[in-house]
C-alpha cells in the first residue's frame, strides 16, 4: 500500500526536469554509442533487411496486390517503422537495465545535481534517438530500392520520433519492476512480437477477424505504420492527423509513468 502511495504521488508531482542537464545525460549515452555505432547499426539494420529480401522479393512475388500496392511496396515503408520500434525496445530495456543494475550508472549520475526525473528523461530521449536514427537509415535502403514515391517521405521522422518515445516510455515501465533479464523475453514475446506481426506490418489489419479487429487501433506502431506507409508512396489523406494525435496523447499521458517507477525502483 505504501508502495503504490509513493507511486500515485510521484505522479501528481510535476517532475523536477532540467532540461540543460536532461541533455547532459543524453551527450552521456549519446557518446558510450559513439564507440560502438557501427556494430549496433548492424545489427538493427541487417534484420529488418532480411524481412525486406524474403518477404518482399520472396514471398511476394506469390502475393496478389493489395489495395493496388505490390507487396514489397506495401511492405517497406512499415519495416521503416518496426526497425525504428525494435532498436528502441531493445537499448531501453537490455540497455536501461545494464545502466540502471549492473553498471549504477543512474545511481553515479544522481549523486551529481542531475536528478532521477533527468536521468529517465535523458534515457527517453536518447531511446528516441536511437529509434529515429535506425528508423532513417532503413528509409535510405527503402529509397535506393526506389520505393519512396512522394516528397511527403521527408517528414516521416515525425510519426516515428512520436513512435519510439512510446516504445522508450514503455520498455523503461517494464525495465523498472524487471527482476533480470530473461525477464524482458517476456515483454518481447506477450507485447512487442504480437504487435510487429499484427499491426499491419506484413497485411492489412481488415483481413483479421472482426472480433479482434480493433487491437491494432490500440497498438502505436499500427498509428505510425498508418502515418508512414502513406508518406512513402504518396497517398497521403487527412486520416494521418488522427494517427499523429493518437501518438501524441498517448505520449503525453505516459509520459510520467516511469519517471515515477524507475524513481521508485532505485529507492527500494
Amino acid at each position: 500500500m505504501a508502495k503504490r502511495s509513493n507511486l500515485l504521488k510521484g505522479m501528481d508531482t510535476f517532475p523536477d526536469l532540467s532540461w540543460p542537464l536532461v541533455l547532459s545525460v543524453f551527450y552521456r549515452n549519446l557518446k558510450v554509442f559513439g564507440k560502438t555505432w557501427k556494430a549496433s547499426i548492424m545489427f538493427n539494420f541487417v534484420e529488418p533487411m532480411l524481412y525486406l529480401w524474403a518477404m518482399g522479393f520472396g514471398l511476394g512475388v506469390y502475393v496478389t496486390r493489395i489495395n493496388g500496392l505490390s507487396y514489397i511496396e506495401f511492405l517497406a515503408p512499415a519495416l521503416i517503422a518496426s526497425s525504428a520500434m525494435f532498436s528502441t525496445t531493445y537499448e531501453m530495456t537490455y540497455g536501461s537495465y545494464t545502466r540502471m543494475g549492473f553498471q549504477k550508472t543512474f545511481h553515479g549520475m544522481v549523486a551529481t545535481p542531475v536528478s532521477m526525473d533527468d536521468v529517465v528523461m535523458g534515457e527517453i530521449l536518447y531511446g528516441t534517438f536511437k529509434g529515429v536514427l535506425y528508423g532513417m537509415v532503413f528509409f535510405l535502403v527503402v529509397a535506393l530500392f526506389g520505393l519512396v514515391k512522394s516528397p511527403w517521405a521527408l517528414l516521416i521522422p515525425v510519426p516515428l520520433a512520436l513512435m519510439v518515445m512510446i516504445f522508450a516510455i514503455l520498455s523503461l515501465i517494464w525495465t523498472s519492476i524487471a527482476p533480470n533479464y530473461d525477464s524482458f523475453g517476456y515483454f518481447f514475446t506477450l507485447f512487442v512480437s504480437p504487435m510487429f506481426l499484427f499491426a499491419g506490418v506484413f497485411f492489412p489489419v481488415e483481413n483479421l477477424p472482426p472480433g479482434i479487429r480493433f487491437l491494432p487501433w490500440l497498438t502505436p506502431l499500427y498509428h505510425a505504420v498508418e502515418a508512414i506507409r502513406p508518406m512513402v508512396l504518396g497517398r497521403v489523406t487527412w486520416s494521418i492527423l488522427a494517427d499523429l494525435t493518437w501518438l501524441t496523447a498517448f505520449a503525453a499521458l505516459t509520459m510520467r509513468i516511469p519517471l515515477a517507477m524507475v524513481k521508485n525502483r532505485l529507492i527500494q
